[in-house]
C-alpha cells in the first residue's frame, strides 16, 4: 500500500464525537485455521474443541474452509500472508493429504510471503513419524507441541492422552522429521504441584532444546469441568515462587521472555503471535475462528465464525456468525490489551498507524497509568513496567472509556 495524503477521508466508529483517519498503510496479514476436533476434551480446556468421531469429515471440512476463505478475500486488499497457524482442537489429527490440499487452495487465493511461517499445533498422542515428515514437506515449518507436563500424575489430572515418555519422544520425532523450529506448551500451577515439580518439568523441556517455550499458569475457565469441579491448586505463595524460579531458569538457558507467557531463543519468537500482539490483521476460518481485519478507509472489524462443526459444515448455514466494527471509544483498550502483553511493548507510532487514532487519544489513560507505576514513562514506546505486567488488568482499566 502507498501512504495516503493528509487529506484522506475520515470515518467514525462507535464514538462519533472523535474522527478516525483512514489508515496510511494496512498491517501485516496472517491466517488462522481452526480444526475443532480432539481425541478427548481436556477438563481445563475452554477452546472450541469437540471429541472426534472414528472417521473425520476431512474432505468436507477442507472444502468448507476454502469456501469460508473465499468470503473473506475482500479484506485482503492486495496483501500477502506473513504467517499461517493451524490451531484446535488437534490439527495433527488431519492427514497430510488434507492439509496439503488446503494449503494449495489457500496459496491459490492469497500469495505467501517468501519467508512465511506456517505453524501446526500437535499433541504427543497423535505423533506418527511418517505423517510429520509429510507435514514438513508441505511447507509447514513450525510445530507447537502440547506437552503441559512430563509427570504422569499431572498428565492424568489434566486429562491428557499422552504420557511423559511420549512427550519426550514427540520432540525428538519433530526434529527427525526436519523441524528445526518448534514450541513446547507447558503449564504450571497444576493440581498439587510443588516448586520442585514445576522446575523438573521445565528442566526436561529445556533439555529437549525447543526454539520456543510457552509456559503459562493453569487458570480455571467457565464452562469447563475444572470450573464446576475445581481441583486443589497450589497456594499463591507457591505460585509466586514457581514463577520467579522458572523465569530465572529459562533466562539462564537463553530463553528470553518477550510476552507474558512466551519465551524464545534469539531470533525465534512466534511471528504469528507477534502479529496478534502488535495489532496486525488475521483472517480466521474454521468452526468458531475469530478474525480481525482492517480496511483502507479506517474500518477495523472483528469477525467470528459459526461455532459447532455440524453447523459449519451445513451448506444451509452461514460461515459468518457475527462481526463488529470497532468504535473509537474501544480502540485504546483493543490495541493495548494486545501490545502491553509484550515485555518490550511497542513503539508509540504503531498506535496511530494501526488504529487511525491520534496518539493524544491515549493521553489521559497514559498519564494515570504512569502515575500509578504501571506504565513506563517513555514517550517513544508504550510499555508496561514490571508491576504493570503483573497487574495487566489494572493497567488496561486506565484505558477504558
Amino acid at each position: 500500500m502507498t501512504r495516503e495524503s493528509s487529506a484522506s477521508p475520515l470515518i467514525f466508529g462507535g464514538d462519533a464525537s472523535s474522527p478516525r483517519a483512514a489508515l496510511p498503510v494496512l498491517p501485516p496479514l496472517a491466517l488462522y485455521i481452526h480444526i475443532p476436533w480432539c481425541v478427548r476434551k481436556c477438563p481445563y480446556c475452554d477452546f472450541n474443541s469437540h471429541t472426534a468421531s472414528p472417521v473425520l469429515p476431512e474432505e468436507e471440512y477442507v472444502d468448507a474452509l476454502l469456501a469460508d476463505l473465499d468470503q473473506d478475500l475482500h479484506a485482503v486488499h492486495g496483501r500477502e500472508l506473513s504467517s499461517i497457524f493451524f490451531g484446535g482442537g488437534t490439527p495433527s489429527l488431519f492427514s497430510a493429504d488434507s492439509l496439503g490440499r488446503l494449503l494449495k487452495g489457500v496459496e491459490q487465493r492469497i500469495p505467501f510471503a517468501s519467508d512465511i511461517e506456517i505453524t501446526l499445533e500437535a499433541n504427543p498422542g497423535t505423533f506418527e513419524q511418517d505423517k510429520f515428515v509429510a507435514y514438513q514437506k508441505l511447507g509447514i515449518n513450525r510445530l507447537s507441541i502440547g506437552i503441559q507436563s512430563f509427570q504422569q500424575e499431572k498428565l492424568q489430572a489434566l486429562g491428557r492422552i499422552h504420557n511423559g515418555d511420549e512427550a519426550v519422544r514427540a520432540a525428538g520425532m519433530a526434529r527427525q522429521a526436519g523441524f528445526d523450529n518448534f514450541n513446547l506448551d507447558l503449564m504450571h500451577g497444576l493440581p498439587n504441584q510443588s516448586l520442585d515439580d514445576a522446575l523438573a518439568d521445565l528442566r526436561t523441556a529445556i533439555a529437549l532444546k525447543p526454539t520456543h517455550l510457552s509456559w503459562y499458569q493453569l487458570t480455571l475457565e467457565p464452562n469447563t469441568v475444572f470450573w464446576n469441579q475445581p481441583p486443589t491448586l497450589p497456594e499463591d505463595d507457591t505460585l509466586w515462587d514457581i514463577q520467579e524460579a522458572g523465569q530465572a531458569l529459562l533466562a539462564e538457558h537463553g530463553y528470553a521472555q518477550y510476552e507474558v507467557s512466551a519465551y524464545a531463543l534469539p531470533g525465534r519468537p512466534a511471528r504469528h503471535n507477534l502479529n496478534y500482539w502488535s495489532f496486525g490483521d488475521f483472517i480466521g476460518i474454521g468452526a468458531g475462528a475469530h478474525g480481525k481485519l482492517s480496511h483502507p478507509d479506517g474500518r477495523i472489524v472483528r469477525t467470528w465464525k459459526t461455532r459447532l462443526p455440524k453447523d459449519y459444515l451445513n451448506p444451509a448455514k452461514s460461515f459468518l456468525a457475527g462481526e463488529k466494527a470497532l468504535g473509537n471509544d474501544e480502540m485504546p483498550f483493543e490495541f493495548l490489551m494486545n501490545a502491553l502483553r509484550l515485555t518490550e511493548g511497542v513503539e508509540s507510532r504503531l498506535y496511530p498507524e494501526r488504529t487511525g487514532m491520534p496518539l493524544e487519544s491515549l493521553a489521559e489513560g497514559r498519564r494515570e497509568a504512569e502515575q500509578s507505576g504501571l506504565l513506563q514513562v517513555e514517550p517513544s514506546r508504550l510499555v508496561a513496567t514490571m508491576r504493570g505486567q503483573l497487574f495487566l488488568n489494572d493497567l488496561l482499566q486506565k484505558f477504558l472509556t
